[in-house]
């Protein structure tokens, strides 16, 4: 069965650090570009950061999270830092319909989604 799942999420204060996992089953991760999303209350769903052999990130975003692999757990991670209010939102991860390249943060472009998971930065 193949799927996705978020996990790691939760409430943090202003400044603090989350650590959000995906984790793959049925398919092996390192053969495609993932992606994270998060879609706040109100708001379309908007791309953060993606992975294929090297990390990208989008600019209100850069220098704060940082995306990661672990082939052997067929996992990928998001590492959090400096939070902010603006942050808060129900975070996906999304594997690239295309193979291994990044290509944007279209959400057609990406075709298995996790359940999402809440981050919630409020002090």
């Amino acid at each position: 069965q193949v799927q996705l799942a978020e996990s790691g999420g939760g409430l943090v204060q202003p400044g603090g650090s989350l650590r959000l996992s995906c984790a793959a089953s049925g398919f092996p991760l390192v053969e495609f570009s993932v992606a994270w999303f998060r879609q706040a209350p109100g708001k379309e769903r908007e791309g953060v950061s993606c992975i294929d052999g090297t990390p990208h990130y989008v600019d209100p975003v850069k220098g704060r999270f940082t995306v990661s692999r672990d082939n052997v757990q067929n996992k990928v991670y998001l590492q959090m830092n400096s939070l902010k209010p603006e942050d808060t939102a129900v975070y996906y991860c999304a594997v690239g319909r295309f193979g291994y390249h990044c290509s944007g943060y279209v959400p057609y472009d990406y075709d298995r989604w996790g359940q999402g998971t809440q981050v919630t930065v409020s002090a």
